[in-house]
């Protein structure tokens, strides 16, 4: 999916194309709204015109970005998934040891999941049921690219030694248990996201202390 669009406020603008916030971003805007809603209300809950009053616009305004309600959903799961894949494409290449890789990516997975306006990729998890099978390929195949940075990591764990009982289950029991944070983390409950990640990535390698995720 392409990044929320961008209008060049030195082009003319459009005659009666709807504009909204700066640059004009109301695709952005729409996905972001929308995904709260989705989140919050459910996707099934959620009205387009809970989603144009969300957004401050009429509610055909938005018909000129997404055709329908489910094109809104399919691209706020592909932008949860590329910002995501992003950050962990950038910490798999980094030349680091590969305890370190996993600590990093782990707190990057948690940081996704839990960030307070983080919703798209809890929409991903909640209503991955209601995707269209066209737009599920997709998003399947940027789920394929971000698993593969987890897949390669853990591998080098494996091959250095440091982790002492890996199992071939291991990418899959990571997952289930980090993205099960977002049903009853709580900001105040005496952790935060980066404390969290030190006490997954102990829990995970079944070790007495973290590694320090300092590069």
């Amino acid at each position: 999916m392409p990044l929320p669009d961008v209008i060049d406020a030195t082009r003319p603008k459009k005659r009666g194309r709807p504009l909204k916030g700066e640059g004009g971003g109301l695709r952005a805007e729409l996905i972001e709204k929308s995904a709260v809603l989705f989140r919050t209300k459910g996707y099934e809950n959620t009205t387009v015109r809970d989603i144009a009053a969300a957004a401050g616009v009429q509610a055909g305004s938005w018909f000129y970005h997404f055709k329908s309600k489910q094109d809104i959903l399919a691209a706020i799961m592909e932008h949860g998934m590329e910002q995501a894949l992003a950050d962990i494409e950038r910490i798999g290449q980094q030349p680091l040891p590969p305890c370190q890789i996993l600590s990093q990516l782990v707190e990057a997975h948690l940081h996704t999941l839990l960030a307070p306006d983080h919703h798209y990729i809890a929409v991903l998890l909640y209503e991955w049921r209601s995707l269209d099978e066209p737009s599920r390929s997709r998003v399947v195949a940027l789920k394929d690219r971000y698993e593969a940075v987890w897949d390669r990591a853990i591998v080098a764990l494996h091959q250095s030694g440091e982790w002492m009982t890996p199992s071939q289950f291991d990418r899959l029991l990571i997952f289930g248990a980090l993205n099960w944070t977002v049903q009853w983390y709580k900001p105040d409950a005496g952790a935060d996201v980066p404390e969290l990640a030190r006490q997954a990535l102990r829990f995970i390698l079944r070790t007495p202390a973290a590694p320090d995720a300092q590069t």
